[in-house]
C-alpha cells in the first residue's frame, strides 16, 4: 500500500482513495473525511473566560445540572453554549454517544466497568465516570468489537 500527501496551499482540498475493493479501511477513511469540517477546537467557558479547547483534549461532553459541560483530560469542567445534538453533528467520528445526555471521546476511554445492578460504567483516563445506557452499549460493543 502506498501513501501520498501533496501539499498545495492554492488548491482546493480533496481526498482520493484508489483501492481494489471496498474494505473496513476505505469505510473508515470515508467516515473520517466526511466528518471533518475543518474545525478541531471548540469555544468553552471557564468561570469568567472563554478559551479554545481542542477536541482531542476533551474526555467527555455531558449534561450536568441542565448545563452542557466538556470535561477535559485534567478533569476540569467547562461550559459549552451549544446543545448536545448540535455538538454531536460537529464533533469528529471518534466521539460516541454513551447515554441520552453524554458523548465520549473513545480515544480517552480507559475501561468499561460492570456495576452491581448489571449496568456498565465507562471510566475515562482523567478519572471521570459515567454510565453507559443499554441502548448505546450495542453500538459501543460493535465499535470496540467486545464479545
Amino acid at each position: 500500500m502506498k501513501y501520498i500527501l501533496k501539499l498545495d496551499q492554492t488548491a482546493e482540498e480533496s481526498v482520493t482513495v484508489v483501492a481494489r475493493a471496498p474494505s473496513d479501511l476505505t469505510e473508515q477513511i470515508e467516515n473520517l473525511v466526511l466528518a471533518y469540517k475543518g474545525e478541531d477546537k471548540i469555544s468553552v467557558w471557564s468561570e469568567d473566560e472563554m478559551i479554545q479547547l481542542s477536541f482531542s483534549d476533551i474526555e467527555c461532553i455531558a449534561v450536568v445540572d441542565r448545563k452542557v459541560v466538556a470535561i477535559d483530560k485534567n478533569n476540569v469542567r467547562y461550559r459549552i453554549q451549544k446543545r448536545l445534538f448540535e455538538l454531536e453533528e460537529m464533533l469528529p467520528s471518534y466521539f460516541i454517544r454513551i447515554n441520552k445526555s453524554a458523548l465520549a471521546n473513545e480515544k480517552r476511554i480507559l475501561r468499561f466497568k460492570t456495576v452491581w445492578n448489571g449496568g456498565v460504567d465507562v471510566v475515562f483516563k482523567c478519572g471521570y465516570r459515567d454510565y453507559v445506557s443499554r441502548r448505546c452499549f450495542s453500538e459501543i460493543k460493535r465499535r470496540f468489537q467486545i464479545k
